[in-house]
């Protein structure tokens, strides 16, 4: 906290809030705060802002991301947002591949939102879920359950379900 506190600049305040990010330390929740507070009018760092979290190795990192979107700065209508939190979150292999599957659940439902305001950027958080022949048998049957509500989702665009229905593909 004491090098958080007293960088003198973005990176090294974002280096240090990493570390306290993924700790247990009674300073973790004042040096979010704060990070916030000094660059909430900043996109570009409040995206890092986000990141950290999302990166998070610590046990409750699949309820700290749900809690984020829904933050007031978030907002599915901003593609850098959207991957500065969703996209993040599932590059998390530890928290995105919680054996309840709720990251699988939660990507999917980021994606079935986001395919009806930017199906391109909707798309792109696929991958992570058309891993699914990579990991133990639990884990691959609820990435192909959440595929699967996926692609039945009325209306769906094609850029989607075709990223879908290639992941699902044999």
């Amino acid at each position: 906290f004491r090098q958080f506190a007293s960088a003198d600049n973005v990176a090294d305040r974002q280096g240090a809030l990493g570390v306290l990010a993924n700790g247990d330390a009674p300073e973790r929740a004042q040096a979010l705060a704060a990070f916030y507070e000094r660059y909430r009018d900043n996109a570009l760092v409040l995206d890092k802002w986000f990141t950290t979290q999302a990166f998070s190795t610590r046990a409750d990192t699949v309820d700290a991301v749900e809690t984020l979107s829904a933050h007031p700065d978030f907002t599915l209508a901003n593609p850098n947002r959207v991957r500065s939190l969703v996209g993040a979150f599932a590059l998390n292999q530890r928290a995105f591949n919680d054996k309840s599957g709720r990251g699988y659940r939660f990507l999917a439902d980021k994606v079935i939102a986001l395919d009806r305001l930017n199906p391109q950027t909707a798309a792109k958080l696929v991958p992570p879920l058309g891993r699914w022949r990579r990991f133990d048998e639990a884990r691959a049957r609820l990435m192909k359950a959440e595929l699967s509500r996926i692609v039945e989702t009325p209306g769906l665009s094609r850029d989607v379900f075709e990223q879908v229905s290639k992941s699902l593909a044999s």
